[in-house]
């Protein structure tokens, strides 16, 4: 059987895809390449053109493909892309025995077990331990909110794939009201995910201009963290504390939820850039402040996903354990 295998992070707007060896302890994604998937009819078009690059003809022990999106007996449709994309087809298409489409939350959980130190920062009082066993909980704020998790019992692993960044948003306070009260405006019912994500930070800052009085200039996700993070005094840091204060009480309720006492990681591509602020910000105050289960909230240990790869890190792991059970 080859010792390479095929893993992929796919998005609306674009996928990744690494060449991993199979037999390595850890992957190593130096072959990591990004791809539009505007610029190819499917999948594995896409596939093909990344092998093409690396100059590999060889046979494939097999491929994991994370998708951001609900995958249904192995077959999902990206609208942006117009892709379909499914198991039997990957198969066929790219001549493997063995081919796993999954949520992109799924790889992420199955990347907990591997993590290195490296790739969590800590947040809060307790370091999280990736070999613990339990249930651990994972928050995404990115392009929409992912949640999802692991549960781990006497050497079983069991993904949890949830669409819980739908749930609806519960204001803490009075300037919270006033924010929800806008959304209902703008869009109807009101989840987590309108705020807690690319667009949602937009939407909050949005919000936040209207109740202060403030002139709504056209910004992007990425100017309000950066500025941030460079000025604490400046609007789009009180914008973006507020977004984490919110992320922690999300955060907390998911570990309540899920009963995740072995932890709670956050993902997404927002926050690794801005990880010092929020180490700093009420992120932890708002995830323990649950009232009469406090102290049940503060043993629970909180980081931070800062490996860029983490996607792609659970598919291998996927793809390591599903070829050696057989």
């Amino acid at each position: 059987m080859s010792k390479k295998g095929l893993v992929a992070d796919i998005g609306g707007t674009n996928v990744r895809f690494a060449l991993v060896d199979l037999d390595d302890a850890h992957p190593d994604f130096a072959s990591t390449r990004k791809y539009s998937t505007k610029t190819h009819p499917d999948i594995a078009a896409a596939a093909r053109s990344y092998l093409g690059e690396m100059n590999y003809s060889g046979a494939l022990g097999g491929i994991v493909f994370g998708v951001a999106g609900p995958v249904k007996n192995g077959s999902i449709h990206l609208t942006n892309a117009g892709w379909t994309i499914s198991e039997k087809e990957l198969r066929d298409a790219l001549k493997v025995s063995f081919a796993r489409v999954v949520n992109d939350f799924e790889a992420l959980g199955e990347a907990i077990p591997v993590f290195q130190p490296q790739d969590l920062r800590q947040i809060g009082p307790l370091a999280f331990d990736p070999k613990e066993q339990g249930t651990v909980a994972v928050v995404g704020p990115g392009t929409g909110l992912g949640v999802g998790g692991l549960v781990r019992r006497e050497g079983a692993m069991i993904p949890l794939v949830t669409e819980g960044g739908h749930a609806s948003f519960a204001p803490q306070d009075d300037l919270e009201v006033e924010v929800l009260k806008f959304l209902w405006k703008k869009a109807g019912r009101v989840s987590n995910e309108r705020i807690l994500s690319g667009p949602g930070l937009m939407n909050l800052y949005g919000a936040m201009a209207e109740i202060d009085g403030v002139p709504a200039s056209d910004s992007t996700p990425e100017i309000v963290t950066n500025v941030a993070s460079q000025k604490p005094g400046s609007f789009e840091a009180k914008v973006f504390a507020r977004f984490c204060a919110i992320l922690g009480s999300v955060a907390g309720d998911t570990a309540l939820g899920m009963g995740a006492r072995a932890g709670v990681l956050i993902g997404g591509g927002i926050l690794p850039a801005a990880a010092d602020f929020l180490a700093a910000s009420d992120f932890r105050k708002r995830f323990e402040d649950k009232a009469r289960f406090a102290g049940y909230m503060q043993d629970i240990p909180t980081s931070l996903i800062m490996d860029s790869q983490a996607g792609l890190l659970g598919a291998w792991a996927i793809l390591k354990l599903q070829l050696a059970s057989q």
